[in-house]
């Protein structure tokens, strides 16, 4: 068996980009993107089967986004996040002395760990 999924129209053997399934209860068919396995009850569309989709009459199409958009994080928002979890790692005094000590002292704030900050009691 091929490990690529095939649309499950009749005579296409076209590789699976979208699962259709049916809300019976709604009267709604669901186009999404490929499900993650193959579900007894739910149909594998190809590209052009999924764009040439109709439902019947009285039933809603309800098209979900689809994952073109990049699935994982750019390098520049990976980036971003390690350079916030350095700098929240940083002990305050090192980050001080480092030029990085920009930040302005509350006077609520009592205590410090790491990034966490413990503030008094706006009654005292």
């Amino acid at each position: 068996m091929s490990p690529v999924r095939r649309c499950s129209r009749t005579a296409c053997g076209r590789p699976a980009v979208a699962t259709l399934t049916y809300v019976y209860a709604d009267s709604t068919a669901v186009l999404g993107p490929l499900a993650t396995y193959a579900e007894p009850h739910c149909y594998d569309l190809c590209a052009e089967h999924s764009e040439r989709l109709t439902a019947p009459r009285g039933w809603e199409v309800v098209r979900l986004a689809d994952a073109s958009g990049p699935a994982r994080p750019t390098g520049d928002d990976l980036e971003a996040l390690a350079n916030a979890v350095r700098e929240a790692a940083r002990p305050q005094e090192r980050a001080a002395e480092a030029g990085g000590g920009g930040r302005t002292v509350d006077p609520r704030e009592v205590g410090r760990r790491g990034h966490l900050r413990v503030l008094r009691s706006p009654d005292s």
